[in-house]
């Protein structure tokens, strides 16, 4: 029986979900803890259900997988009885994919979760999708030009079901010193890592959402930056 409340339980899973990493060297590890460990939408996922009853999803720009290492976490703090008890479900779904652009991520991801790991180094700008019942992109869209969201965002609609789910976490240009700050520290990361900052292709919530409905999906927003500094919103969105 599920028991517990949110903070009993965030050790185990963080440790669950870290604890992978550790073989694919200290930064990460360290990386992952601190991701997963400050990062809000890591828990809202599970809070609020989000994936519950999806079986393949599909995370595109997912980094070194944390995603995946989350989920699989989750599932196992969940069959143990370690779960919240107002909490829904864990997911458990039967495939988790991941696109990422960055080769030293991808062997990082491939290290930490092993040979079933389903990770492939490919531009989410051309990859074929396939099909899933939810596509997961956090973070990822305002570093592609406009009419290449819109592309994406056709082919993640292509690639769902009427009902599939789409998970669109985006910085929101209104809001004001925080959107600022978000942007100053994407620069600075790209940069840190070795990239030219790039030209940003930023939208209001209400110009995506505007773009979400062009693209056939019905769609709401919930504040996705609380405990940062940051102006994230996650737009949670149904194919129709």
């Amino acid at each position: 029986m599920a028991n517990g409340d949110w903070i009993s339980v965030r050790g185990m899973l963080l440790h669950r979900a870290c604890a992978p990493y550790a073989q694919a060297g200290r930064f990460a590890y360290h990386f992952a803890r601190g991701k997963l460990r400050a990062d809000p939408v890591f828990r809202a996922i599970l809070e609020l259900g989000l994936l519950t009853g999806r079986a393949h999803i599909l995370d595109l720009g997912c980094g070194q997988g944390l995603l995946a290492a989350w989920l699989r976490a989750a599932a196992h703090c969940y069959e143990r009885g370690i779960w919240p008890a107002t909490w829904p479900p864990a997911p458990c779904p039967q495939s988790v994919r991941g696109m990422e652009l960055m080769a030293r991520a991808v062997a990082r991801a491939r290290r930490a979760l092993g040979p079933d790991c389903e990770v492939l180094q490919a531009d989410i700008r051309s990859a074929r999708f396939g099909s899933a019942d939810a596509v997961v992109i956090l973070d990822v869209l305002h570093y592609l030009s406009a009419p290449t969201q819109r592309e994406v965002l056709q082919r993640v609609r292509a690639a769902l079901p009427p009902g599939g789910l789409l998970l669109l976490r985006v910085g929101d240009a209104d809001g004001g010193v925080r959107f600022r700050f978000t942007e100053w520290a994407d620069k600075l990361i790209l940069l840190a890592r070795g990239h030219r900052a790039p030209a940003l292709h930023c939208r209001s919530i209400g110009q995506w959402r505007e773009l979400l409905g062009e693209c056939r999906f019905d769609s709401r927003a919930e504040p996705m930056s609380h405990g940062t500094p940051f102006a994230n919103v996650l737009l949670i969105a149904l194919a129709v």
